[in-house]
């Protein structure tokens, strides 16, 4: 008889346990401002981000999981805003409801799957996007502390997520032969 690992089923009580919440509706609308002023102070550090986003100004993106959706849309200035209830231009929705599941890949840098539907050109800026733009947390946390203290806090949370990812990848159930 085969056993069932721990992890499986608290995945499963997870699962079920998030699909009874509902959040707020004005805490979901605080995260998602702070989740768009995040992204725009992340572009700003790009200009080829937001030279390719000034070309798609006005156009929505509709981002969902399960019950969750966020729209956002192309501003003018190569950032991003909150776009409010409309047909979106493009909708990406991840198709994985496991929300273990979701931060198990992301810990090992793996990225969700995602259905698309919508405007081929605008899923390939989207696509540029998240292949190229990055957050420099170390430059950031260095007009904080400067540079050495900022440089010896980053190599702390390197290797300790380094060893997370480590200590995710043994995890019972786990493919050994990744691509």
């Amino acid at each position: 008889m085969a056993t069932q690992s721990p992890f499986s089923l608290l995945a499963g009580a997870l699962g079920q346990l998030a699909g009874s919440l509902k959040a707020p509706s004005w805490l979901v609308d605080e995260l998602q401002h702070r989740l768009v002023l995040f992204l725009n102070h992340v572009l700003m550090q790009e200009p080829e981000a937001q030279a390719r986003l000034v070309r798609q100004r006005g156009r929505v993106v509709r981002v969902q999981w399960r019950g969750f959706s966020m729209q956002l849309a192309a501003t003018p200035a190569g950032l991003c805003e909150l776009a409010p209830v409309a047909e979106p231009d493009l909708l990406l929705t991840v198709t994985d409801s496991s929300p273990l599941d979701l931060a198990r890949g992301a810990l090992r840098g793996d990225r969700p799957a995602v259905r698309i539907e919508g405007d081929v050109q605008f899923a390939a800026e989207v696509n540029w996007l998240v292949d190229h733009v990055r957050w420099d947390a170390e430059e950031d946390l260095s007009r904080l502390v400067g540079d050495a203290p900022a440089h010896t806090i980053a190599g702390i949370g390197r290797g300790m997520a380094q060893a997370l990812r480590t200590f995710v990848g043994k995890l019972p159930g786990q493919d050994k032969a990744r691509p």
